[in-house]
């Protein structure tokens, strides 16, 4: 029993040093940084495309049942044209709210350019598109942000009702 008390003191001293220490990985780092989502539903290159729908999303005013995949461009700017790319948003988004336009949100932020190039942010949550500010919870992330979590505001800065093109004002909080 004797023998136990000093080897168990060799087992946890290590752990409470590196605990003391911040971890022994540099400690967590906190990035605030705002970018454009522009969601491209119109014209000859679009880049959101609606892959699936329910029989009653033919009917529903809000889209219900609906399953679009997106591969949409990043910006550092809010003029699709003109402002520097940072990157594209992939994956999908779902008509899940049944009375209101509300889309359920899965998508990797994939960074292609500046210091984040290589990274990605994993955002996941609920969209309801026409409230001012919609919040996101980041769930993970690679490359600067592995193991990311925080959340994400979405303010819609364009929106042409014709076309359903749309530009996303996004600020992202993350803890890495």
């Amino acid at each position: 029993m004797a023998a136990a008390v000093p080897l168990l003191q060799l087992l946890i001293l290590p752990l409470l040093v590196a605990s003391a220490a911040g971890g022994g990985g540099g400690g967590e780092k906190s990035t605030h940084m705002k970018l454009y989502w522009h969601d491209v539903v119109s014209g000859p290159s679009p880049t959101a495309v609606q892959v699936a729908r329910a029989a009653v999303t033919n009917t529903s005013k809000t889209a219900f049942g609906a399953v679009v995949v997106i591969d949409d461009p990043l910006t550092e700017g809010p003029d699709l044209k003109s402002s520097k790319p940072l990157g594209r948003a992939q994956g999908t988004y779902i008509g899940a709210g049944k009375d209101e336009l509300s889309l359920m949100m899965s998508m990797n932020f994939v960074f292609q350019a500046g210091k984040y190039n290589g990274s990605t942010v994993a955002i996941m949550g609920r969209n309801a598109v026409f409230d001012a500010v919609r919040e996101m919870a980041v769930v993970g992330g690679t490359g600067a942000f592995r193991m990311a979590r925080g959340y994400a505001q979405a303010r819609t800065h364009a929106l042409d009702l014709n076309t359903g093109d749309a530009t996303v004002e996004y600020n992202l909080y993350i803890k890495h």
